[in-house]
């Protein structure tokens, strides 16, 4: 390959990669993009796309469940789950969207390198250890990969990770699930409708610890009604394969026995694309300031390399955020500059059935400062909720006493990964419960319990029975 002269190149093509180099271009920059594997990673591929491709088949089953309530008289109510047609279902919808970026890419005049890169300085880029990209900034957008701990025995081909679960060609008869966050929640919703026996062990005396209490325990509830087992405060010692599968032995003597196990305890940033750079990291993570730039200047970090908000979501903003700056640096004018991003008012999604979502403090944080105002509305009040045979959940209001700041929202139920992003905008326009609780939502609609929690931080719900005082 001969040398090459770019304004940006970008190594990763992910959320927070793709959508920084088309970032790049828009605004002028000549602008490359190094990836050594398929455009859209983990999310596109291997994250949100597919697993959300599982939960809906998940959900398909779940309401078959339901529908002799609601006057539906199935002849009978067994089901076989085609692994395979269920993969090939889930890989038609990833392959259109991988589609997608790289025509994006190609619309916009990004060069796309094939291999693997890595950043020598703020000029140069190295791919597959040999040919030399020279460029004005480097965007270090690696992702991040399966954190897989040093359990003795987890290298048993019946442990798999988060990555390798979405390509299972047949149901496990019994599934074993390390972990009790995000990954591991939603792939047992998914196993235990598809027929597995699930158990979750989570080293958290709760599930989702990261979530409000309620939160968790409505999960937690609903994960039992569907008959998973669930082990928290537990830790794992060893896996040991036995003849009929793999056993989990614990730390307090138990032992559970399982056909497969899948390790979800979290992921970590994936470092290579930087190697013998001498760049600042904490914790096995790139640290960056707010404009995305690293300890060393012209070379900028959005996504899961730096650790910030390991989501999707914020890989795009960030990525954005790090293209206009990196632009600017390498000197190509643009108006934008420079570009900070804001990841106080970044939703948090679980896809589990019911959803969770939150944004902003919880309460506990919000306390530390603030006289707090909380407004609390059940979905089973919500008349939406109800006749759409989902009543579980609620709308969580903290917000500030005084001036009636939303600090935090938390929603359990139907819809709250759409619900969220309306609580989301209007904290991030400063927009108080007052002026929440007189917008006028559409009826009946489960959004309508957004509304009527903002109404209940100030004691004026019209749908709750009044507080005591």
């Amino acid at each position: 390959m001969a040398e090459n002269k770019f304004d940006v190149v970008v190594i990763g093509g992910g959320p927070a990669g793709y959508v920084a180099a088309i970032k790049a271009a828009q605004i002028g920059a000549k602008t490359a993009l190094v990836e050594k594997d398929v455009l859209g990673g983990t999310c596109l591929n291997r994250g949100c796309i597919p697993t959300k491709n599982f939960l809906k088949s998940a959900e398909f089953l779940y309401e078959m469940e339901e529908a002799a309530g609601r006057g539906i008289r199935l002849e009978n109510s067994s089901f076989t789950m085609d692994m395979p047609a269920v993969v090939k279902a889930k890989n038609k919808v990833v392959k259109k969207l991988t589609g997608g970026v790289g025509a994006l890419l190609k619309a916009n005049k990004v060069e796309v390198f094939k291999g693997t890169g890595v950043a020598r300085s703020a000029t140069e880029v190295i791919v597959n250890g040999t040919d030399v990209i020279k460029t004005g900034a480097v965007i270090l957008a690696g992702g991040s990969k399966a954190v897989k701990l040093p359990i003795p025995g987890v290298e048993s081909e019946l442990v798999l990770t988060s990555d390798e679960i979405l390509d299972i060609q047949e149901v496990p008869e019994s599934l074993a699930i390390i972990g009790g966050g995000v990954i591991g929640i939603e792939m047992a919703m998914v196993f235990a409708a598809f027929g597995s026996k699930v158990t979750i062990v989570e080293l958290e005396t709760s599930i989702l610890p990261f979530m409000e209490k309620e939160a968790s325990d409505t999960v937690l509830k609903s994960l039992k009604k569907k008959g998973v087992n669930v082990k928290t405060g537990i830790k794992l010692d060893k896996f040991e394969e036995t003849k009929n599968g793999i056993k989990l032995v614990l730390g307090n003597g138990e032992v559970v026995e399982a056909d497969k196990a899948l390790l979800s305890i979290g992921r970590q940033a994936d470092l290579s694309c930087v190697e013998d750079l001498n760049i600042e990291t904490e914790r096995g993570k790139i640290v960056v300031d707010d404009k995305m730039e690293t300890s060393v200047k012209g070379i900028f970090a959005p996504g899961d390399v730096n650790g910030r908000k390991m989501l999707a979501h914020a890989a795009f903003k960030m990525g954005e955020v790090a293209a206009v700056n990196a632009a600017a640096y390498a000197g190509v004018k643009n108006s934008e500059a420079p570009a900070t991003a804001d990841m106080r008012f970044v939703p948090s999604v679980v896809y589990s059935i019911p959803e969770v979502a939150s944004v902003g403090l919880s309460e506990a944080e919000a306390a530390k400062e603030h006289e707090l105002a909380i407004g609390y509305f059940p979905l089973a009040a919500n008349g939406r909720a109800l006749a759409a045979g989902a009543p579980e959940g609620f709308v969580k209001i903290i917000a500030d006493s005084k001036y009636g700041e939303m600090l935090g929202v938390h929603i359990v139920g139907h819809g709250a990964s759409e619900i969220i992003n309306e609580a989301a905008a209007l904290m991030a326009m400063e927009i108080t419960v007052h002026e929440v609780s007189e917008i006028i939502h559409g009826h009946p609609s489960v959004s309508e319990a957004f509304m009527e929690a903002a109404a209940d931080c100030l004691g004026r719900c019209i749908h709750l029975p009044p507080k005591t005082k």
